[in-house]
């Protein structure tokens, strides 16, 4: 009996102290796998939106099943699970995760996994991914990831770099299915050949049809990797890594003197985070209206419903928002539909 069948059969109560006490507000998604609605396939759970994504991708047409953990409508940086995520996590085959530093209770699960034994595959979807040093807009006290803390782990916004995370990803799930190992290697280079790269062009279509170099977001400060990958300035409102920090006066003070000294328009906020100050700077400013931008970093009831992923969630979010707040197109030309506008321009929380 392995240790993961030991604590299927006794349960994780000597673990329930690796996280909080958060009621999950819905089930986490899954994809693939076999027979039994997948319940006697392999399965492989991801600590965060856009690796389940990539996971999934990866395991079509293997008996892999691919689980997200993280639940509908919360961004994935910040969330505490309570002790249901950890059995899922010591149940699963694998556990694909973001490196450490990033989400402390996937630092604290695979700790546990290693000190006890528990025979769950750990895959590393940063292993090898060059990163960057922290923005200079970040707050002074935050710390990032690698050895000194110092380097931004957002790295899966450039398309390029993600397909490192995707070669990564394959490769575990390779190792822990060898007999489908071929399957899964042909679909990586698929998906980062064909979605990828085709990703990377229309990013750097948009950005480069801009007379404007700079983006002004009220958002949190996860988008340093477009702005390196296009050669444009991302402009955070919330100087905070993860989604979660406060808005002081003095950023608001600066994002207006932005606005003003760049003649913009329109500007971008997170979809996962609070509309307050994005609605202020509309208010306080010659700012019209803002819209939606995501990280990948959670997903949305009907996005779940829809399937859609890093590929649907850059072109459907993303892009038009890009567009728009360049100035490349007016939001009637930029949305992909009027419904898409009526819905998120100045867009109400979740």
């Amino acid at each position: 009996m392995t240790r993961r069948d030991a604590l299927r059969a006794g349960g994780v109560a000597a673990l329930a102290g690796l996280a909080g006490c958060t009621v999950l507000p819905s089930a986490p998604g899954r994809a693939g796998g076999g027979g039994d609605d997948g319940r006697d396939s392999p399965v492989a759970v991801a600590s965060f939106f856009s690796f389940f994504d990539f996971g999934r991708q990866i395991a079509d047409g293997t008996p892999l099943t691919v689980e997200n953990l993280v639940p509908t409508g919360l961004h994935g940086h910040g969330w505490e699970p309570n002790a249901s995520i950890t059995q899922r996590i010591i149940e699963a085959d694998a556990f694909v995760h973001v490196g450490e530093d990033f989400q402390p209770w996937a630092d604290r699960a695979i700790q546990t996994i290693r000190s006890d034994g528990v025979d769950t595959a750990l895959i590393n979807a940063r292993e090898g991914v060059e990163l960057v040093d922290l923005a200079e807009t970040l707050d002074q006290e935050e710390e990032g990831v690698g050895e000194q803390r110092g380097l931004d782990p957002h790295f899966w916004l450039d398309p390029q770099r993600a397909k490192q995370s995707v070669d990564n990803i394959a490769e575990g799930f390779a190792a822990v299915v060898p007999e489908h190992a071929d399957a899964f290697r042909d679909n990586a280079e698929t998906y980062s050949s064909e979605v990828l790269d085709r990703i990377d062009r229309d990013y750097e279509a948009i950005f480069d049809a801009s007379d404007r170099d700079i983006v002004q977001l009220a958002a949190h400060n996860a988008f340093q990797y477009i702005g390196v990958r296009y050669g444009v300035q991302m402009r955070p409102l919330v100087t905070n890594l993860a989604a979660s920090g406060d808005v002081k006066p003095a950023d608001i003070r600066e994002a207006a003197a932005v606005i003003d000294e760049n003649d913009i328009t329109y500007i971008a906020n997170g979809v996962f985070e609070s509309q307050r100050p994005a609605q202020q700077l509309v208010r306080e400013t010659d700012v019209v209206a803002y819209f939606p931008v995501t990280p990948y970093a959670g997903v949305r009831e009907e996005w779940v419903e829809e399937r859609w992923g890093y590929e649907e969630i850059a072109d459907n979010i993303n892009m038009p928002t890009f567009d728009i707040v360049l100035g490349n197109k007016t939001p009637e030309d930029a949305a992909p539909s009027p419904a898409w506008l009526e819905q998120w321009r100045n867009f109400e929380p979740i």
